[in-house]
């Protein structure tokens, strides 16, 4: 995907020299004023106020594969969105923290942030700082939220706040030296390498898989930890916010690419997880040749006719995967989606800069961010109700629930 990108900048660079210095400036001056106004993203559906914890759990049983030192505890960012009390002393949580906002760019270029992204500041939540858990229910599932490869949790913010406003808490954290820059609470910044996200290092295919093997194993010794500290946040929250108000058998696992190869991954393997969703994840590990073996959506993007090997490969593997488990499983595509239609990425990347890489052959087109976020949240939160707390199947298992998805048959 990023190589696509590149070819469809280089393209639009050439035009750009083509058309000549003024169209340059009137172009750039076009996205800085894009770049400075303010974005709200789409409003949570559920009855509840949305809490929103940030945090640090590190794993003292585990050392950390790619970090610099080999004595390093492996230590994730962890997200937690959950229904809450709106109360006085509850305030707006701030897209991005305000830790996050501070720390230094080391990595993105000026250009990069300045043009091509919503400035961060601008881009309004609805999640609450400093609120307490909603006391209209004694417990709350729980479902795990794993991000794509290079992206961080608040990609994902709709749909987690969308998730918490109807009564879930979600948790979620960044994969250091995997997502593009993971910045810590105490102002460290850990940016990605290309073992901890090979996709577009400069390497072999063979060195590749083998290096996004290694990783899988990683993300879900990662989320097995997520998992276990959940447990424990419930036997004695030190804050004493989440004592005793999980519902640890309702427990959901769900992830975008890498991420939804890890959520089925994780599922296959641990009992913990009662239901699971696989984003647009291409499959790795023995789940794609034993099957999940417990109720698993898989929620994917519009591929068309898939005439390109690889797109058909991972098709098949996910058809002869969700067909071990016919009862249970489910695919559902989101006609017009793309891969990245199940973020927030559409909504805060340049929609100027988005058009011409479309005009150019890049990603992007088809549906609109609004709308594939909003499937997205639909499907997710529906087949979770089903799973998690007993709602009726049938809806969800008969046929598409938003206008344009289609329902693959078994």
């Amino acid at each position: 995907m990023m190589r696509r990108i590149g070819r469809a900048l280089w393209k639009a660079a050439k035009v750009a020299l083509v058309a000549g210095p003024l169209a340059i400036v009137l172009f750039l001056t076009a996205l800085w004023l894009e770049h400075n106004t303010a974005l709200e993203l789409p409003a949570p559906t559920g009855p509840y106020a949305v809490g929103r914890l940030v945090t640090t759990w590190v794993d003292t049983e585990r050392t950390d594969p790619y970090a610099p030192t080999q004595d390093q505890h492996r230590e994730l960012l962890v997200w937690i969105w959950y229904p809450a009390e709106l109360t006085e002393r509850s305030t707006p949580a701030e897209y991005l923290p305000r830790f996050w906002q501070e720390a230094p760019d080391e990595q993105s270029s000026w250009f990069l942030s300045t043009f091509l992204w919503r400035n961060p500041t601008k881009v309004k939540a609805h999640s609450l700082e400093s609120a307490e858990i909603s006391s209209e229910r004694e417990k709350y599932p729980v479902i795990v939220f794993r991000s794509g490869i290079g992206a961080a949790s608040v990609d994902y913010t709709t749909v987690a706040e969308d998730l918490a406003s109807h009564g879930n808490i979600v948790v979620s954290a960044d994969a250091p030296y995997s997502t593009w820059s993971v910045v810590m609470p105490d102002g460290r910044v850990i940016h990605k390498t290309d073992r901890g996200n090979p996709g577009d290092a400069l390497i072999s295919e063979a060195e590749r898989s083998r290096l996004l093997d290694d990783l899988l194993d990683v993300w879900v010794a990662d989320t097995r930890f997520l998992l276990d500290q959940i447990a424990h946040l419930n036997a004695g929250d030190p804050q004493g916010r989440f004592s005793g108000r999980i519902d640890l058998v309702s427990t959901g696992i769900v992830g975008h690419s890498f991420g939804g190869a890890t959520a089925a991954q994780v599922c296959h393997l641990d009992a913990r997880c009662r239901a699971g969703i696989d984003l647009d994840g291409a499959l790795r590990g023995s789940v794609a040749r034993e099957g999940v073996g417990r109720p698993f959506l898989f929620l994917l993007s519009d591929h068309g006719e898939a005439t390109d090997p690889a797109d058909r490969e991972i098709l098949d593997l996910i058809r002869s995967t969700a067909h071990r488990d016919p009862e249970s499983s489910l695919i559902v595509t989101l006609v017009g989606a793309n891969h990245f239609s199940f973020s927030d990425a559409p909504l805060i990347q340049s929609r100027i800069l988005r058009s011409m890489l479309v005009a150019l052959g890049g990603p992007g087109g088809g549906l609109d961010p609004r709308t594939g976020l909003a499937s997205t949240a639909r499907y997710v939160r529906e087949f979770f109700d089903v799973h998690l707390r007993g709602a009726p199947r049938n809806p969800l298992y008969s046929g598409p629930l938003v206008t344009g998805a289609r329902l693959e048959t078994k």
